[in-house]
């Protein structure tokens, strides 16, 4: 049996390289943020032990080493609601690790499994917990699916707790910093991390990790600059060295000279006092300068929320991806799952809308558990609401936990991968049986849940007038429209001058789109990357969108962006894109615009 472990995360391997510039030793990994940090450097070692499997004669007490084995889960498990109780008086949104911590500390499987390593294989306690969390360490690490692959660290980090506890080491954090320091370590695990002092803390590198692991998650939502991926840093650094962090080039400068010292530090104020002036946008309304309110949604992978004092200045979730609860486990999640995921974020935002896209799977987005046959052609194969329909069993199950979570919010449902109204009929017709199984037995539900279809094919765009009648809203997922427009797998980079976010045919469906949308009186936003380009989006609130839905670290910026415009200003520039002929002209255009706008923005102060 595979363990019960929640896991957050994915984590894509980088290939780094090494470069010497002078006499500068220069690493190159993954930033977290464009910025820049100069300091001290502090390499960060936690505890290690001695891990070689050890096995006990008849002269041990069992049940003394047993009781010794509880003991130290006990106060593993004390850290852990220390910790918890912690993150929780501070008000920060990292409770979820320490739960899921506990979650591996408690499992029940992996508990069977090392007292009988105990018992029958007569292995000391600490042998035994090295035994079987290095076994899963090993089975999740090989996993194809980068999310299971990513839960190693998890299983690292209670493993290190666990053997720290049973050699009665005290724990190592950094939560108390003698001085200003550049944090350098092999990986930091979540445990590592929850606790920062952020008084001493400038920035963050370390050896292992991705954009998307623990460490960057925490770095970027407590805004530390953070560079991932540096192998072989540690061996090449000592404490109390000066190290330069250049997130916007994605590397570190190892023994800087004077001169460079100086030049990092200007650029480094430079951007603090760019990124001090953007800051305050994000509490500012998302409107034109004549008046134009713009939607400014979220786009969520989590119910984990990052930042929950930025709800009230935004609009709502413009796209739950409800595929994390089923890329992140080892079986179906069950409805209870899922209810509780999707529950958190209706509750989370109240009467503000969340757009929850049903199951999208297939493409590039896989799960092993489904053995799901393997295809020639996976982005025109059985994805989205295809598999949610030949699954119906499956698509049933997450129709009744967000209904039931609907009770909660003003939540919506979306389906993904829509080509024809016969689609949308079947997966609507669902919604509809669900529904009335739930009244059935008497479980609450909004009669009264908006329906709507992601468009990200060329025939749902084609056919939106028909189907506007049917349908309460629809989302752009420009990513994938625009591969299926220009005919180039997203993921190919041997076509990846073929995949042009600018090309011609993007805008003038978008406009189509726009037009169709307005005359019928309901919302359409954007969703894809598109919606968080700033030079694209004057062009898109200029073709008549009046929704965009994005990262929410990009929000401030996009804001700045709206209330440096007219709506006059956007449609003019709609109107001269739509008469370009080529991705290369609009992409020109849109830099003159996006000058223009810089300009006049350094020459207002609001």
């Amino acid at each position: 049996m595979i363990p019960s472990i929640l896991p957050f995360l994915i984590n894509k391997k980088h290939r780094l390289q090494n470069d010497k510039a002078g006499n500068d030793m220069i690493k190159k990994g993954k930033s977290v943020l464009s910025r820049i940090a100069v300091g001290d450097a502090l390499v960060y070692v936690p505890f290690s032990c001695d891990k070689s499997l050890r096995t006990y004669d008849d002269t041990e007490d069992v049940e003394a080493l047993i009781a010794r084995y509880k003991e130290t889960k006990q106060k593993a498990r004390g850290e852990l609601e220390a910790l918890g109780e912690q993150m929780k008086q501070k008000g920060g949104d990292q409770e979820a690790f320490v739960q899921a911590h506990e979650e591996i500390l408690l499992d029940p499987v992996m508990e069977e499994e090392i007292l009988s390593l105990i018992r029958r294989d007569r292995m000391y306690p600490d042998s035994a917990m090295v035994q079987v969390y290095e076994n899963y360490i090993q089975i999740f690490s090989a996993n194809k699916n980068e999310v299971i692959q990513e839960r190693a660290a998890d299983l690292r980090d209670v493993l290190s707790r666990l053997l720290r506890c049973w050699h009665g080491v005290p724990e190592k954090k950094l939560s108390d910093l003698e001085k200003p320091c550049i944090v350098i370590a092999e990986e930091l695990f979540p445990s590592d991390t929850l606790s920062l002092d952020l008084d001493h803390i400038m920035g963050i590198i370390t050896e292992k990790g991705g954009l998307t692991s623990h460490t960057a998650i925490i770095a970027r939502s407590l805004d530390i600059p953070a560079i991932l991926g540096c192998e072989g840093l540690t061996d090449l650094v000592r404490d109390g060295e000066t190290v330069i962090l250049d997130g916007v080039k994605e590397e570190v400068v190892l023994r800087p000279s004077e001169e460079e010292i100086r030049h990092y530090e200007k650029e480094r104020d430079r951007i603090e006092q760019a990124l001090e002036i953007n800051r305050k946008y994000l509490e500012k309304e998302a409107v034109t300068k004549d008046g134009q309110k713009i939607e400014i949604r979220v786009n969520l992978a989590s119910p984990e929320i990052r930042g929950k004092e930025r709800i009230r200045f935004i609009d709502g979730v413009g796209l739950f991806r409800s595929e994390f609860l089923y890329l992140s486990q080892d079986q179906l999640p069950s409805e209870e799952m899922q209810y509780q995921a999707y529950k958190t974020v209706a509750q989370a935002f109240q009467e503000k809308a969340v757009v929850l896209r049903t199951l999208d799977i297939g493409g590039d987005k896989q799960v092993s558990y489904m053995e799901l046959p393997t295809e020639e052609n996976p982005f025109l194969g059985n994805r989205g609401i295809r598999l949610c329909l030949t699954h119906e069993d499956i698509f049933r199950t997450q129709i009744r936990a967000a209904l039931r979570a609907s009770a909660w919010g003003n939540l919506k449902l979306m389906f993904p991968m829509i080509t024809s109204l016969n689609e949308f009929r079947r997966a609507r017709d669902i919604v509809y049986e669900v529904g009335k199984e739930l009244d059935q037995k008497h479980v609450e539900w909004n009669k009264d849940i908006q329906i709507g279809i992601m468009i990200e094919t060329p025939a749902a765009a084609l056919i939106a007038d028909r189907m506007i009648d049917e349908i309460d809203f629809a989302s752009v997922g420009t990513n994938d429209l625009t591969q299926y427009l220009c005919a180039a797998d997203r993921m190919n980079s041997d076509v990846k001058e073929y995949y042009q976010d600018y090309h011609p045919a993007v805008f003038r469906i978008l406009g189509m789109l726009a037009e169709v949308f307005q005359k019928a009186g309901k919302t359409l936003s954007i969703c894809g990357e598109l919606a968080g380009e700033y030079k694209a989006a004057p062009v898109l609130i200029g073709l008549g969108v009046k929704a965009l839905s994005l990262s929410i670290t990009n929000v401030p910026e996009l804001k700045r962006r709206i209330r440096s415009i007219t709506m006059a200003d956007a449609k003019a520039l709609a109107d001269e894109v739509l008469r370009m002929k080529t991705a290369q002209e609009i992409e020109q255009c849109l830099e003159r615009f996006e000058e223009h706008i810089q300009m006049e923005s350094t020459n207002e102060s609001e």
